[in-house]
C-alpha cells in the first residue's frame, strides 16, 4: 500500500521508511509529483501535522503522513520547540542553529540543560466526501550537550545528548535510534493504528 510522506527530508524518509517499509510504500512529495508546502499555521505539533497531512491529500487524494517534530529546550522555555524549523531562519544551517544554542547555555549545568524531542505524526485518508484523521504523538528525554558530536543524525541531534547512552543522538546507529527516538515511538504507534485501520486491504 503507498503512502505518501509530506517531507522532502532525506533523513526523516530514511527513518520512516525504516519502520513502516514492511507494511507501506512510503513515497515522498518530490516521488508523488507534489511541490506545494503546507505553511504551518497550528500552535502545537498536532495541529501543525494535521495541516500538512490534509493539505497534501487534498491534492493527491492519497493517504497522506505528515509529521511536526521539534526541539524543546527547558532553559530556554521550551524553544525552540514548533518553530524548530524555522529556528533562526529556514535557510539557516543547523551547524550554525546548533553553535548558537551551545553559545546561549554555556556555563548552564547539565541539570538545567534538560531537553526533549517531540514529534506528532498525522495521516490524513480520504474518504469519499469525507475524511480521516489519526494522530500518533511521543517524546524523547535527553540534555543538550556541550559540544557538536556524531554523523548519524540530522537537524539538532549533533547537540542532543543521551546520558544513558552517553553519547549524541547522532551517534547511535539509525537502529537503536528507532528504538528509542521520539519519531520512531510515534511511528509505532501509527503503524499500529494503520495496521488496524486497513487490516487486509495492505
Amino acid at each position: 500500500m503507498k503512502i505518501i510522506f509530506a517531507t522532502s527530508n532525506e533523513g526523516k524518509l530514511r527513518e520512516i521508511r525504516a519502520v513502516l517499509g514492511d507494511y507501506f510504500e512510503i513515497i515522498s512529495m518530490k516521488d508523488a509529483g507534489v511541490r506545494a508546502e503546507a505553511e504551518e499555521t497550528g500552535n502545537t505539533f498536532e495541529e501543525n501535522a494535521v495541516i500538512k497531512a490534509v493539505e497534501i491529500m487534498e491534492k493527491t487524494g492519497e493517504v497522506v503522513l505528515a509529521d511536526d517534530s521539534g526541539l524543546e529546550i527547558d532553559y530556554m522555555n521550551k524553544e525552540p520547540g514548533i518553530h524548530s524549523a524555522r529556528f533562526m531562519g529556514h535557510d539557516t544551517s543547523y551547524d550554525i542553529k546548533n553553535n548558537a544554542i551551545l553559545e546561549r547555555l554555556k556555563g548552564v549545568p547539565d541539570d538545567k540543560r534538560t531537553a526533549r524531542f517531540v514529534c506528532c505524526i498525522a495521516a490524513a485518508i480520504p474518504n469519499g466526501e469525507n475524511k480521516e484523521i489519526l494522530t500518533a504523538s511521543a517524546a524523547m528525554e535527553g540534555i543538550i550537550g556541550h559540544s557538536i558530536a556524531g554523523k548519524n543524525g540530522f537537524g539538532y541531534d549533533p547537540i542532543f545528548f543521551l546520558p544513558e547512552y552517553g553519547c549524541t543522538s547522532a551517534e547511535i546507529s539509525m537502529e537503536e535510534k528507532n528504538k528509542i527516538s521520539h519519531r520512531g515511538k510515534a511511528l509505532v504507534i501509527m503503524k499500529k493504528k494503520l495496521l488496524e485501520r486497513f487490516g487486509d486491504n495492505i
